[in-house]
């Protein structure tokens, strides 16, 4: 059963380092000049992204280290065979697993909005070569 909880926790690591090339992607564009510059409210709406951008790089920071915590704790339990140190461990398991859970759909939801918006505001024409 312990297997299980390890693949959860791989799954976890493995998205979230996904996760932070996607932020660096996104960061990149919001601070990048290919938006039309006659946008009503750019500046505030860009500004926005960013700020709830570095919201979510904390709780993922924070989310990194519990998986952290709980990958050694699983390490130590294989080691405990009593049914109390079992169930701590599943107790844990499934609120970290909420707290992934919940972190990874911000993220998603915040990318989905700023994608939706940059794509409306993207500049249409090519730049003149000279």
């Amino acid at each position: 059963m312990l297997q299980k909880l390890h693949l959860d926790v791989q799954k976890w690591k493995s998205s979230f380092f996904l996760i932070n090339d996607e932020l660096i992607f996104i960061e990149q564009l919001l601070h990048s000049y290919v938006f039309e510059p006659n946008t009503p409210n750019l500046f505030e709406r860009l500004q926005d992204y960013l700020e709830r951008l570095k919201l979510i790089k904390s709780d993922i920071t924070n989310v990194n280290k519990l998986i952290v915590k709980h990958e050694n704790n699983l390490g130590g339990s294989i080691e405990c065979r009593n049914i109390k140190c079992d169930e701590d461990v599943h107790v844990e398991h499934g609120k970290l697993k909420a707290n992934v859970a919940n972190c990874l759909q911000k993220f998603k939801n915040l990318k989905t909005e700023i994608f939706n918006y940059a794509g409306g505001i993207l500049k249409k024409r090519k730049p003149d070569k000279n």
